[in-house]
């Protein structure tokens, strides 16, 4: 079970970190073809007053991508690991403005949401990373 845990944590990381639209499709389009569906959007904006709107945009981007069925159970685990994601990063992000990809992956019961963020006031940047895991239900 950890190696499944691993690899859908992995998956999400890796599309969260894409740097255009056509790596990103590509690596969809691989994690496709080993069992892991994936969904990544990219996000901007003022941490603090972002939180909500990066939830609602995880849940959304999952739904359409078909990693999470519109149920109460997989928009739960989407949300929960989304906000553990934002939770790691907060102690950089707080009252500062982020930028960059919030992404979602899952095999089976195994739901993974990772964010990559660059975090910066003006030219002083800085990188945050986080990363949820949540087990959702099993049928898709």
């Amino acid at each position: 079970m950890i190696a499944q845990s691993k690899k859908v944590a992995t998956a999400a990381l890796r599309m969260a970190m894409t740097e255009s639209r056509e790596e990103e499709a590509q690596l969809k389009e691989m994690f496709l073809k080993q069992g892991i569906k994936t969904a990544a959007v990219d996000y901007g904006g003022e941490y603090v007053a972002s939180i909500k709107k990066i939830v609602e945009r995880a849940v959304v981007a999952a739904k359409r991508e078909g990693v999470a069925k519109e149920t109460h159970g997989d928009e739960g685990a989407v949300a929960g690991a989304t906000r553990e994601a934002l939770s790691q990063v907060m102690p950089k992000a707080m009252g500062l403005n982020i930028g960059g990809k919030i992404a979602i992956s899952r095999w089976d019961e195994h739901l993974s949401v990772a964010v990559f963020f660059g975090v910066g006031l003006l030219h002083l940047d800085e990188v945050a990373v986080g990363l949820g895991h949540r087990a959702a239900p099993k049928e898709l």
